[in-house]
């Protein structure tokens, strides 16, 4: 199992609409998310600043693989599509990512 840590921000007035759709996401985004081998997954908003914080756990031995399989989903694509407008990623994220990745410096179980 691999912890996972991703962080972008929601552009100005998104906040609502953004915590609107998340409390109640599709079936099918969230059977995806789970035939990907993504556990435990929260996503935490701090305001007034916007930032986004997401954490799962990865239960999969190809990562790579899962992440192009949730992208060939239509339903996820969909999805996204609803989202994605509402989210900034941020400059400094790597080529590939819309969620910048972040790496785990310390844990404590």
């Amino acid at each position: 199992m691999e912890r996972m840590g991703q962080v972008l921000t929601l552009k100005p007035g998104t906040v609502e609409e953004y915590k609107r759709l998340h409390a109640d996401v599709w079936p099918s985004v969230l059977e995806m998310i789970a035939e990907c081998n993504i556990r435990n997954y929260s996503i935490f908003l701090k305001e007034p600043e916007n930032l986004l914080f997401a954490y799962f756990e990865y239960h999969g031995t190809d990562y790579a693989a899962d992440m192009e399989k949730m992208a060939a989903s239509e339903e996820t694509q969909r999805w996204w599509d609803i989202c994605g407008p509402l989210q900034e990623p941020f400059p400094t994220r790597k080529e590939g990512e819309w969620w910048a990745r972040m790496e785990q410096v310390f844990f404590t179980d």
